[in-house]
């Protein structure tokens, strides 16, 4: 705040404010400028300013204050009818600080947007202050082309343990009436926060700081709390104190600013002259002082003194005094002295309904005294619960009927003190008289239940932690103090714990009711006799109904033994019922069951009959005792258990064995125990069982009986003849049957006997699948009868028998051999193919096979040969020309000899002709002759192939193809070209690999001037670097592969380099360069920011080197 000045006699009273002291409009809301009390804060200048030049606000932030510690929040509203999308806010501190980043433990901002309205809320809160805090903030609110804005400010204030603000009044000193200086005013002191000793009754406060923080609502409130009278005026005043006073030519020294005096007391005004001589007048409110008791003059040479004696209400004024032309004025307040409050208020404790009176006393009768409740006025309306009483000094609060909610803190206060007490209403101690009791009721009679207590009050009845509203079942009584609770018919739902809670206290008193019924069993939904049957196999579910309460004990047993919970017969309990149950009824669970029901009101039991009836017992497996082409004849036994009731007849099912279908096979029950089934199918294995059926139904399916295959026998073997034969064997070899059958064929008994006997003997104790067998062991010179039979699943076929006697007697058989036809000329093969001969012969006994080539023995190294009884096979894997030759096969039986020749011929392509020459040249024809080759591939030359070239592209043309001469003559040449030629060899592999050449070359020159040909230099290619099109700035995103690219050219090739930032780069995995047809390529796999740079591109040859490079940019995708 500005120090308060002494005011030139020469000034206005209507001057303008000085330059310094900016307007409200000027000089905004700062905190160095000086504004009017009176005439509100400068906020207040600025909101209206601000409201006129506002498009978008319909509600501005308002400044505040608050404590250190406290929050506070500040809301901005703005109207959304025109807009078509939601404005964008800022708050600010000071000019530049966004508080949108600052976001967080203590600040939040909020907005929200009301829909019926069309209002955008925005609010920024301020969380447990702290002192830095304070300052001026800004809200700014922008749509595009309109823009508003609006200050505030906040003002963090100590907590009442702080040293104390600086007090205006403090600026007074109060001396005795001899003192020369009683009644002067020291500003000085405002001009810096200092420490103000504490007064034992309250500390000092700043009632300017009071009223510069207040809102103008709370003026006349602090007003009182300090003394103030003249309020408004006072405000007037303080605004015209702080004009800046100017320096007077005839006041040497001039009035302080403003003097303050108690009611009564003394004031002494006084001022220095510069000359003496100058005549000096007084005045009051503009009236001039005239010397009397009330108002003394003094001279002490250039001091002018004016004393006023007595001061009331009235002196308080302005005053000033006035030298010739200038004048200098002053403020004189006049205070009441403060009411103190001699006698305080006492903390009281009293019971709800009592009069309560809560007194006080102050200094002076009829003082103004007001009263709170917790911090809240209380006033003195006919129609409040508080009534005020004033008798002189003494003030009392009158409650006329405590109430619980009267508990509070109240205090007094007057212009000089206050005091406050602690009233306490408490409720009467209660006293039960007679208390709830426990009650066992029998299901049906009256619930009664009643208590009193000490206090007529109500109350409320619970059930079991649940309010009990009365109604036609439910009667509630209240009488004065007794309590009761009737219930006329009783049910099982009113058992539990009841409780009566009387109203204003914390007490209940409870009790329990029981409700007893005696346990009964409802069996009238079973047969005589209690009886129940039940199929086996099924779930027996037996439900019993059940009353009692409470809810009655079930005990089920069967005979003595007790069943249990758990198990395949069990016992399950519910609150009305009790079931027996048994999964997969059996026959052993026939018989009478116990029920047995038990609870505190008696007892019920009963006995109930179960019966199990089941199927039969499947029958034992059936046996087939016959099998025919598509029938058979299958017998069984009868059940061993027939369930309890009699076999009515067998139901007969079948299947292929291979299958899991069954068929039925009768549908009209089998009253025998033998059955012939029919239409099966030839070859097929089945199977068989058998179901019995009694009256609860059809039995389990016996076991299948073994698999049978309706089956017929083959046909004998046929063309029974013999093979061979030796001094100890016979060799015996058949063709199938004719007729196999759907059996198929398991194979071949051989049986023999000797001739003169019946007797056969089975020459193979296990079946034989072949059609050839040989019979060992047997005597040489006898003679044997031989009969084969075929075997399948039906048994043996009608043997077949040979027709005659067979002499056991080697026969010698002479050696032939079968040379096959493609042997009996020459066998041609090339090089490298697979040579395999398979050559038959016959002979017995033990032919003797040798192999000779042109007449010296094999090299089985070389040419594997393999014998056998009837052939001999020759076998080379690679032929080679060293194979081809005379081959002699020998076949020896004791002194039984054949012969073969087989000739084998291995061919491969011919060499080249010897000597190729040009034997004459005219026109446009050449002659050539040459010499056949050395090597004609061990085959006949079949042919040549003759081919020219010209001398300047060497380009082979084929001329003459399968020429068989060794001359020719080559036709139709161009004239002036020169010629090369070629021969090529040809048998029945092909072409030689090779042709011979002309050493010479043939000119086929034209008749007149030869042409001579013109001799050119070889033109010099070479060429430096050059890049014809360079590196380009990219920019790339990171984590997906980019490319530099750029092309050059040079001779001889450029060797091409990369580098970034004029590093080589060598051996990276994350680069790829290529070079194809002078285009360079940098592929970067995934860069990442730090893959950018600048990168260029070297090429260097032996004439010199040129670069060029680009700029890199990875971007990050957000």
């Amino acid at each position: 705040m500005p120090e308060p000045t002494k005011k030139d006699e020469t000034e206005n009273e209507s001057a303008p404010p000085p330059p310094e002291q900016k307007t409200p409009q000027e000089g905004g809301n700062e905190k160095g400028k000086v504004w009017s009390l009176g005439e509100g804060a400068p906020e207040d200048s600025e909101k209206r300013d601000d409201a006129q030049r506002s498009t978008l606000f319909i509600e501005k932030p308002q400044s505040g204050t608050v404590s250190v510690g406290g929050n506070i929040t500040f809301i901005a509203k703005v109207e959304a009818k025109d807009l078509l999308r939601k404005p964008n806010v800022k708050w600010f501190k000071g000019k530049w600080m966004d508080l949108a980043s600052k976001a967080g433990k203590h600040l939040q901002l909020k907005e929200s947007f009301e829909r019926h309205t069309k209002i955008h809320t925005f609010e920024m809160q301020i969380i447990k202050a702290k002192e830095n805090y304070a300052g001026n903030y800004r809200c700014e609110v922008s749509y595009k082309d309109k823009f508003d804005s609006c200050s505030f400010d906040l003002e963090v204030t100590e907590s009442s343990q702080a040293a104390p603000s600086i007090d205006i009044r403090s600026a007074f000193k109060r001396s005795g009436e001899g003192q020369e200086d009683a009644g002067e005013l020291d500003f000085s002191g405002l001009l810096k926060r200092r420490e103000v000793k504490q007064q034992e009754e309250e500390p000092e406060v700043d009632v300017w700081d009071l009223l510069k923080n207040a809102n103008p609502s709370e003026y006349e409130k602090i007003a009182f709390q300090y003394g103030i009278t003249d309020l408004r005026g006072m405000l007037k005043r303080l605004k015209r104190m702080r004009r800046e006073v100017k320096k007077s030519a005839a006041f040497a020294k001039g009035l302080d600013p403003a003097y303050q005096v108690d009611k009564g007391g003394k004031v002494r005004f006084m001022v220095e002259l510069a000359d003496p001589t100058v005549e000096l007048k007084w005045y009051k409110n503009g009236q001039e002082i005239r010397p009397s008791a009330k108002y003394i003059f003094e001279h002490k040479g250039n001091q002018r003194i004016l004393f006023i004696n007595n001061c009331t209400m009235t002196d308080d004024a302005r005053y000033y005094v006035t030298a010739g032309d200038e004048k200098c004025s002053t403020e004189l307040f006049v205070r009441d002295p403060p009411i103190l409050v001699t006698k305080g208020l006492e903390d009281t404790s009293t019971y709800v309904g009592e009069r309560v009176e809560l007194s006080c006393e102050v200094s002076e009768d009829d003082a103004n005294v007001k009263w709170f409740r917790n911090g809240v006025e209380l006033s003195n309306d006919p129609k409040s619960r508080y009534r005020i009483k004033v008798e002189g000094k003494k003030h009392t609060l009158v409650i006329e009927e405590a109430a619980k909610n009267d508990t509070a803190t109240y205090s007094v206060m007057t212009t000089g003190g206050q005091s406050e007490a602690k009233l306490s209403v408490d409720l009467r101690p209660l006293k039960i008289s007679l208390a709830l009791e426990d009650q066992t009721v029998r299901l049906g009679q009256e619930i009664h239940l009643k208590c009193e207590i000490s206090e007529n009050v109500e109350g409320k009845w619970y059930k079991n932690g649940q309010l009990i509203e009365a109604s036609d079942r439910v009667k509630l009584y209240h009488k004065g103090r007794i309590h009761r609770f009737v219930i006329p018919v009783s049910a099982v739902d009113d058992e539990g714990e009841y409780m009566f809670v009387p109203d204003a206290y914390n007490i209940n008193i409870p009790c329990k009711v029981h409700i007893v019924d005696p346990p009964k069993l409802h069996l009238d939904g079973l047969g005589e006799n209690n009886t129940v049957t039940v199929v086996a196999g099924n779930k027996l579910r037996l439900e019993i109904p059940i009353t009692g309460e409470p809810p009655p004990k079930v005990f089920w047993s069967r005979g003595d033994k007790m069943v249990t919970d758990s198990g395949r017969i069990r016992a399950e309990s519910y609150p009305d019922s009790s079931c027996l149950v048994i999964d997969a009824a059996e026959r052993e669970d026939s018989g009478p069951f116990r029920i047995t029901l038990k609870n505190e009101a008696g007892e019920d039991t009963a006995l109930i009959n179960i019966k199990v009836v089941d199927v039969p017992d499947p029958p034992q497996a059936p046996n087939v005792t016959e099998v025919g082409e598509d029938w058979c004849i299958m017998t069984w036994e009868p059940p061993a258990n027939d369930g309890g009731s009699p076999i009515l007849g067998y139901f007969i099912e079948r299947k292929k064995k291979q299958s899991s279908r069954w068929m039925r096979l009768n549908f009209e029950l089998c009253k025998e125990t033998t059955f012939e089934p029919k239409k099966m199918i030839e070859g097929v294995a089945y199977e068989v069982r058998v179901f019995a059926v009694n009256a609860i139904g059809m039995s389990k399916p016996s076991m299948p009986s073994k698999s049978f295959v309706p089956l017929a026998v083959t046909s004998p073997p046929t063309l029974l003849a013999v093979d061979s034969v030796t001094d100890t064997s016979v060799t015996m070899k058949w063709r199938p049957p004719d007729q196999i059958g759907a059996a198929g064929l398991d194979g071949y008994v051989v049986e023999y006997c000797f001739e003169g006997t019946d007797e056969w003997i089975v020459a193979n104790p296990e079946l034989t699948d072949k059609t050839k067998f040989t019979i060992n062991g047997l005597p040489t010179g006898s003679k044997i009868l031989v009969r084969v039979k075929a075997v399948n699943a039906a048994g043996e076929s009608e043997p077949k028998y040979h027709p005659q006697p067979i002499l056991v007697k080697e026969v010698i058989e002479p050696p032939k051999i079968r040379l096959p036809r493609h042997l009996k000329q020459t066998y041609t093969r090339r090089v490298g193919e697979t040579v395999n001969l398979v050559i038959p012969f016959q002979g017995k006994p033990r032919a003797k096979v040798s192999w000779e080539k042109n007449g010296s023995p094999i090299d089985k190294n070389d040419i594997n040969i393999r014998n056998t009884e009837q052939d001999t096979i020759i076998f080379i894997r690679k032929a080679e020309r060293g194979h081809s030759g005379e081959y002699d096969m020998k076949v020896e039986v004791e002194n039984l000899v054949d012969k073969a020749t087989i000739d084998i011929q291995i061919v491969d392509r011919p060499g080249p002709p010897e000597v190729v020459t040009i034997e004459d040249v005219w026109g446009e024809n050449v002659n050539l002759s040459w010499k056949p080759p050395k090597d004609d591939g061990n085959a006949a030359i079949t042919g040549y192939t003759i081919q020219k070239a010209d001398k300047k592209s060497m380009e082979w043309f084929t001329v003459i193809e399968h020429y068989h001469r060794t001359s020719a003559t080559i036709n139709e040449l161009v004239i002036g070209n020169e010629y090369y030629f070629r021969v090529f060899a040809e048998n029945m592999c092909g072409l030689s690999e090779d042709a011979t050449m002309t050493k010479e070359s043939a000119l086929i020159a034209k008749d007149g001037k030869v042409y001579k040909y013109p001799v050119y230099d070889d033109f010099d290619f070479s060429e430096r670097p050059l890049f014809t099109q360079p590196l380009v700035n990219t920019f790339a995103v990171a984590g997906y592969n980019a490319t530099l690219n750029c092309s050059v050219r040079g001779n001889p090739k450029p060797k091409i380099t990369w580098m970034k930032n004029k590093v080589l780069i060598m051996n990276d995995p994350r680069y790829r360069m290529f070079s194809n047809q002078g285009v360079c390529t940098l592929e970067i796999r995934k860069p990442s920011p730090y893959d950018g740079g600048t990168y260029t591109c070297r090429a260097v040859n032996e004439l010199g080197e040129a670069e060029v490079d680009c700029k890199l940019e990875v971007r990050v995708t957000q």
